[in-house]
């Protein structure tokens, strides 16, 4: 079919404004085809939404492919591994550790040494500096100092089977003490010797039949001289101490009679604590100097 304009008629495109739209085969004068222009807006209208979700689809693939990269960079780029830092920074596995200088101190003086022989116990030793004061005070109870007695010569201060184990242990010296309490009196004697090994054979070797004398005077009536009292011995480091407590009344010592029992356990304790001491002192001395 052949138009007027000496051609053939373009075809309209609602997308390209130099398209002419269609109108009836009428003449100018004719009115437009409603239809036509309501079927051409609506597919205007639906082209425009496929585009609109095209480009959105689009977009999406684009962030997606850009978190996929990111991703992949992030999983391949080892920059950021502690292991890829500078050796300097971080010192390897088989950097040597720090060396320090051994110390100098001395290790803790043991105060049994200073007693345990002669050769290192050189402090003054008296019958007061091991039993000073007047009185002794253990907890609640006072027990009054009454005589004292220093002696080298063991075996006459003893009694019993203990003058000759003094003897064949070639003891030095023997200092006694008594104190006394409510008629209840006790003798302590503290027999020195040059070593610990013969202080403790000494002791090893006493039985209840060795026995050290009681010292009376000075206010204190005799006591011990006969008759049943309780008598205890040990030893530490060069001293044997030996102790003898019974009434002054005479009286015999029973298992019953149990202030008699701890008058002679009070004493045989402080006389331990005194010799320790002994041996503390002379430590802390030499570990000043």
């Amino acid at each position: 079919m052949s138009y007027g304009q000496g051609g053939p008629q373009s075809q309209w495109d609602p997308w390209k404004p130099q398209s002419q739209q269609p109108w009836n085969s009428g003449g100018g004068g004719q009115s437009p085809d409603w239809a036509a222009l309501a079927e051409a807006s609506e597919a205007r209208n639906k082209r425009r939404r496929v585009l609109l979700i095209g480009g959105g689809a689009f977009a999406t693939a684009a962030i997606g492919t850009a978190v996929a990269v990111a991703v992949v960079s992030a999983g391949g780029d080892n920059k950021g591994n502690p292991t890829s830092l500078p050796s300097s920074d971080i010192p390897s596995q088989s950097a040597s550790a720090p060396s320090f200088a051994p110390t100098s101190a001395p290790p803790p003086l043991d105060p049994k040494d200073f007693i345990a022989s002669a050769k290192k116990d050189k402090a003054p030793l008296s019958p007061d500096t091991l039993f000073p004061g007047t009185q002794l005070t253990v907890g609640e109870t006072v027990y009054k100092k009454g005589p004292t007695a220093d002696t080298r010569d063991c075996a006459s201060a003893a009694g019993g089977t203990l003058p000759k184990i003094l003897t064949g242990n070639d003891c030095t010296r023997l200092i006694r003490v008594t104190y006394v309490k409510d008629g209840i009196a006790v003798t302590v004697g503290v027999a020195v010797f040059d070593t610990e090994a013969q202080a403790a054979k000494a002791r090893g070797q006493s039985t209840k039949k060795s026995y050290i004398k009681s010292l009376s005077g000075g206010g204190v009536k005799a006591f011990c001289e006969s008759g049943f009292c309780r008598t205890t011995s040990n030893s530490y480091g060069r001293y044997a101490y030996f102790s003898n407590a019974g009434f002054t009344s005479g009286k015999n010592v029973t298992p019953k009679d149990t202030a008699v029992y701890r008058t002679g356990d009070d004493l045989a304790q402080f006389t331990f604590n005194q010799i320790r001491r002994r041996g503390e002192a002379q430590a802390s001395a030499a570990a000043n100097e």
